[in-house]
């Protein structure tokens, strides 16, 4: 469950390493997001020599969460830490960076973010 204020981890390589929520997408009554889901997020720690600046405003697709989440199987998925991916501003399905980190859960690939899911080492 990501919501306003939280702390993701950035699995790719577009030069911000940390960023915080600022909000979650769908409606403006939405509280928490989940694996799946786009944010909007601030640039809290970046790499100098990257494509994203400390303080910039980016869109990001969460990939990873610690709260547990149930499948229509009856399975539960959980991460060790909360992580997004960094997505084009114009282009909401296509990341920035060319390499993802880590696995991602398959709920992201089951809402379109295909690329997101090619470029990632291993889907669960």
């Amino acid at each position: 469950m990501i919501q306003l204020k939280t702390v993701l981890a950035v699995a790719d390589n577009s030069g911000a390493k940390k960023i915080r929520v600022i909000q979650v997408y769908g409606g403006s009554k939405r509280r928490f997001g989940g694996v799946g889901d786009m944010v909007i997020a601030s640039v809290i720690d970046a790499d100098p020599n990257g494509t994203v600046k400390k303080g910039e405003k980016v869109r990001a697709v969460i990939v990873r969460t610690r709260k547990e989440q149930r499948r229509s199987s009856g399975e539960y998925i959980r991460f060790d830490e909360n992580a997004a991916v960094i997505v084009q501003a114009r282009n909401n399905k296509e990341p920035l960076g060319t390499r993802v980190f880590g696995p991602i859960a398959r709920e992201v690939k089951d809402q379109g973010y295909i690329k997101i899911a090619s470029l990632a080492p291993e889907v669960l």
